[in-house]
């Protein structure tokens, strides 16, 4: 009888990174477990109801007893919803994934809840220094899954602090890499065919030497009118018979409350060059049909967990200019004297962002990194401080010269090398045998929490 996993996350059927993560998880493991979700959306339009989707899952992917159910919610869930989930449901094992910060409520009510099952977290954290305000989180775990390297350094760094009395340290086995995986059937080289359709009706009978590409939300921290600032600063540097047939192409909405008005900032800033915003939603082969249309794609984002857009990127065959940060990190190919760095290296050092202190290093053909240029504290009263890893745009400026400089079958063929390495490092594959080493390593160890404990107060 196959183990049952509550999942904890957004919607799976949603758009949003998580949910897309949570949908790879799911389908890379059904053969093994059973899964119920709590999908998380806000305003769910389906709120109340229980969706199952068994028929589809099993058509996707060929296991016939595939057990997958949804239970759609306003928001990530309360104490009194997951008391009946529980009940109802008898999981063998919860797993929740996204900020935790999100997860105050759990954590809060995480000594009733391990008495009776294990409470697993698929985490990500953005950047030094070290966030001990986290540390009661991962205490609240019984195993902790880390999306990048640099994340597991932090959790080892942060979790196996012991010095309080009352603090309990991770043990080794409660904290694993579990690489973010994309998926290689989804994202992937295409035919000129195939990718003439979709260029056809974005850019019509226009025809472009070099496409840039921005696949991101309109938010401060991925700071979108920096690539387009940057992208003038590029353009400023070319003839305009060569800069008219550039275009910078942002897959994002042109107005957001969490980010600015690039429009407003395109009319100002960059007048006399093209950007071209496409903000409808699309699916994600054809998606994948704009990663093979464009040249490069581009993340300098300030603070980025992962960096999903580059790793789709990569996956498609098209290279990417990279802000050193967070789990970018892992899609560069970093080394020193040709040895990659492994997650327990970052353990030791926590971050590459320092140029003065990494700089000298090697990195993949597909990728032009950015080193940041200041490392400015931000924070709030839930995070009280984190690195921003802020790049010079004229250093972008830089890279997406380049990158211009190679010639088209240069571009693919180190897009193609990105491919290799992402094939070889991060797919859905890998992510799903690692969650799965996880989930059975809990299984294995885990102990119930016992209802109190006793400490002798000097």
């Amino acid at each position: 009888m196959k183990k049952k996993i509550l999942l904890l996350s957004d919607d799976l059927r949603m758009t949003s990174g998580v949910a897309t993560v949570s949908k790879e998880i799911v389908l890379g493991t059904v053969h093994k477990y059973d899964w119920v979700q709590l999908g998380a959306a806000i305003n769910h339009p389906e709120n109340g109801k229980i969706v199952d989707l068994n028929k589809d899952i099993r058509e996707r992917t060929g296991v016939q007893d595939a057990d997958v159910k949804i239970i759609p919610y306003n928001g990530y869930g309360d104490i009194l919803m997951l008391r009946r989930l529980i009940k109802q449901e008898k999981p063998d094992a919860i797993l929740h994934f996204t900020d935790p910060h999100y997860w105050q409520w759990l954590y809060d009510n995480e000594h009733e809840i391990r008495q009776e099952v294990p409470v697993l977290y698929y985490h990500i954290w953005d950047d030094l220094p070290d966030p001990k305000y986290n540390r009661d989180y991962y205490e609240s775990c019984d195993w902790i899954g880390c999306i990048s390297k640099q994340t597991y350094g932090i959790v080892n760094r942060v979790g196996k602090l012991k010095d309080h009395i009352t603090y309990k340290p991770l043990e080794d086995w409660q904290i694993s890499y579990v690489p973010h995986g994309i998926n290689s059937n989804v994202f992937q080289p295409t035919s000129t065919d195939e990718n003439k359709k979709v260029k056809d009706i974005i850019f019509g009978e226009r025809e472009f030497d070099f496409i840039l590409f921005y696949n991101n939300r309109n938010i401060r921290r991925k700071l979108p009118a920096d690539v387009i600032y940057s992208f003038k600063l590029f353009c400023d540097k070319l003839p305009k018979e060569k800069s008219d047939r550039c275009l910078l192409l942002m897959h994002t909405s042109p107005v957001d409350t969490n980010g600015t008005d690039l429009n407003a900032v395109v009319n100002d800033l960059c007048p006399e060059y093209n950007v071209k915003f496409t903000n409808m939603k699309v699916e994600p082969d054809v998606l994948n049909n704009l990663y093979n249309i464009v040249d490069c794609t581009i993340n300098i984002a300030n603070n980025e967990g992962f960096g999903l857009t580059t790793a789709e990127s990569l996956m498609s065959g098209t290279p990417i200019i990279a802000n050193v940060t967070g789990g970018l990190q892992d899609q560069m190919g970093l080394n020193e004297n040709g040895k990659e760095f492994s997650a327990d290296d970052y353990v030791k050092f926590g971050t590459l962002h320092d140029k003065t202190k990494w700089g000298h290093l090697n990195y993949g053909e597909w990728v032009v990194p950015v080193w940041s240029s200041a490392h400015n504290i931000n924070g709030s009263p839930a995070t009280p401080y984190i690195f921003d890893d802020r790049v010079n745009d004229y250093d972008v400026a830089d890279a997406i010269m380049k990158v211009y400089n190679w010639s088209r079958e240069e571009r693919k063929r180190r897009g193609v090398l990105g491919r290799e390495f992402m094939l070889k490092n991060l797919t859905n594959k890998i992510m799903c045998e690692s969650m799965i080493d996880g989930i059975e390593t809990t299984s294995k160890n885990y102990t119930p929490k016992r209802k109190y404990e006793l400490y002798k107060i000097v």
